[in-house]
């Protein structure tokens, strides 16, 4: 992005700042945010909004640690829109013999986070493993949540994967 480091477009003022978003200004990570309706959940309905590719949108899901395996984290996985998470590619890559996803309101109360506004810029440090699916590599900058419904962050992959020390899987399915 060459813009100046932090760009704020479309959101409404007085507009009050994210964790997200003062994680990555903290961490000198430049980021646009974007709105969108925050009755929308859905990433590939998002993408279009934003007018771009749904490989550059990215949810963010969650997944609970397997019982019994206590040395496997919870889990927080970065995919594309249009993608499906495949629970056993990431089983076979965290060691865990089965996992399952988290239902909305497990992922909720995990997170502390509505569904549609999960984000792991804003769950640094609160013992989730971070995962980020390998296709995007492809992308300059990718979309993430920006911690509530209705804002998305514009952030290099670069940025995003250092700041969250995500590891890469590919863990998606087009």
């Amino acid at each position: 992005m060459e813009h100046a480091p932090f760009i704020i477009r479309y959101l409404p003022a007085p507009m009050q700042k994210t964790l997200a978003m003062k994680v990555l200004e903290g961490q000198k990570v430049a980021y646009e945010a974007v709105t969108y309706g925050s009755g929308s959940r859905d990433a590939v309905k998002i993408a279009a909004i934003f007018g771009v590719p749904p490989e550059q949108v990215f949810k963010t899901l969650v997944v609970p640690a397997p019982p019994k395996q206590p040395r496997i984290k919870p889990m927080l996985v970065m995919i594309p829109a249009n993608a499906q998470l495949n629970l056993k590619k990431l089983a076979k890559i965290v060691g865990a013999k089965k996992l399952a996803m988290a239902k909305h309101a497990e992922a909720e109360k995990m997170t502390g986070l509505q569904v549609g506004g999960i984000s792991p810029l804003a769950l640094l440090n609160k013992r989730f493993a971070i995962y980020i699916d390998e296709s995007a590599k492809t992308q300059d900058a990718i979309f993430v949540s920006a911690g509530v419904r209705g804002i998305n962050l514009k952030v290099e992959t670069a940025g995003l994967v250092k700041v969250t020390k995500a590891r890469w899987a590919g863990v998606a399915d087009f």
